[in-house]
């Protein structure tokens, strides 16, 4: 072997050995694909090089990448008939590698540039399945030796499977991009359904605030004016997070809202809501819930609670939770449930919130716990973000693992 023929060889050699690595750090497929063109025909001394990718959809091959300078004539996107179009096509139906020495006397060879003189196309396939075709053209007959050959097929190998793993990225990075926008669109759609502003009923001022510790979540407040004056007032948790709870938890605000505008007692209420609920809730999945009815007329509040935290009440005389008899969460079997009623002198308030409150975590896995809240309420400064906001400084420097959301019905003096 001549000197020259030998250093080539090296070089070429060289240039095997890097591409995996290069090509696999590459996950844009058309930069990828621009790359392996420029570099091979640099390397190999191609007077033209491209790569074509397979469209299963209409078996036809696609031009990813085109060089050659003035040699060059493939337009990115143009497409091929597979077995129609030269030796690019040929290769594509038979799935072997063809070498034409002398394009000028070849049967497949379609011609496109003048200079070419000899031509070899590589299939590419990944998993034994074709996904695109290697072009390399020479403008020197029989410009490819057997041991060029057999490089330009290893180096296909690595392109091969490079475009698969760029593939792969590209889909993944689709399917996020997707997925991010569905949940964007989710949490948009979640937003809506809770109060845009406080209610306007006399003596009394009702705040309330949610925060999803995902994009989307499955506690829920709400307020439903009556046609008597009365306030519905209501917070509830479905078990379980995302995208699922926040779909359980739209169908729960639809059933309570339909049953609730009658007006019925909050027993009532819960009982009703309950018995489509364990008709229609998946298996394992369930809701807490307190609902309460708030009268301006008497300054009163009468609430049933489904397995929900008890309501925090502050008056003259403290802070102190307001348990009541009985109340299993909603969904999981018919069951009565029992009220309470409370008077709210002025200056009065109570405080609803759910589990993501009092269970929130600081980073020696301590709990925020009823204590700290029912200390926090007892402020007469308190309020619906002073509360978060405590929660917050509590748990900062550590990810919210529930939604956390507060409502908080004040008497005005």
């Amino acid at each position: 072997m001549k000197n020259e023929d030998q250093n080539q060889l090296i070089q070429e050699l060289f240039l095997l050995q890097g591409v995996p690595q290069r090509l696999n750090s590459n996950l844009d497929i058309d930069v990828l694909l621009e790359e392996v063109v420029n570099d091979v025909s640099q390397t190999f001394g191609c007077s033209r090089l491209a790569v074509f990718l397979k469209d299963d959809q209409t078996n036809e091959l696609v031009v990813g990448a085109d060089c050659g300078g003035e040699a060059k004539h493939y337009i990115k996107g143009e497409r091929f008939k597979i077995g129609e179009y030269g030796i690019v096509g040929h290769v594509g139906a038979t799935g072997e590698t063809y070498y034409a020495s002398d394009v000028t006397v070849d049967p497949y060879y379609q011609k496109g540039d003048d200079l070419t003189r000899s031509e070899v196309c590589i299939p590419l396939r990944s998993h034994g399945q074709l996904i695109g075709v290697f072009n390399a053209e020479h403008k020197e007959f029989d410009g490819f030796s057997s041991c060029r050959i057999r490089l330009l097929e290893a180096l296909a190998g690595h392109i091969a499977t490079a475009i698969e793993n760029a593939r792969m990225f590209q889909k993944e990075r689709m399917e996020k991009e997707r997925m991010i926008k569905e949940l964007s669109e989710a949490q948009r759609i979640q937003q809506t359904l809770f109060p845009d502003q406080p209610p306007d009923i006399p003596r009394f001022a009702v705040h309330g605030l949610c925060l999803p510790c995902q994009e989307v979540g499955g506690d829920w407040y709400d307020y439903i004016p009556l046609q008597d004056g009365r306030l519905a007032i209501v917070l509830a948790d479905v078990s379980g997070k995302g995208m699922g709870a926040a779909l359980l938890m739209s169908s729960t605000r639809t059933v309570l809202r339909l049953i609730a505008e009658s007006g019925l007692p909050p027993a009532e209420v819960l009982c009703r809501v309950n018995r489509v609920l364990v008709k229609d809730f998946p298996a394992a999945k369930f809701v807490t819930m307190v609902y309460a009815l708030l009268d301006p007329k008497n300054r009163s509040i009468v609430f049933a609670n489904a397995g929900h935290l008890p309501p925090l009440f502050v008056d003259s005389r403290g802070a102190h939770f307001l348990e009541t008899e009985t109340g299993l969460p909603l969904g999981i079997r018919e069951r009565s449930f029992s009220e309470r009623k409370i008077v709210m002198p002025a200056g009065s308030r109570l405080v609803f919130y759910s589990d993501g409150v009092t269970e929130a975590m600081n980073s020696s896995l301590e709990q925020y716990g009823e204590a700290r809240l029912r200390d926090h309420v007892a402020n007469p400064s308190a309020s619906v973000q002073s509360i978060v906001n405590d929660v917050r400084a509590f748990n900062a420097g550590c990810s919210a693992t529930d939604d956390v959301t507060v409502v908080m019905a004040q008497t005005s003096e």
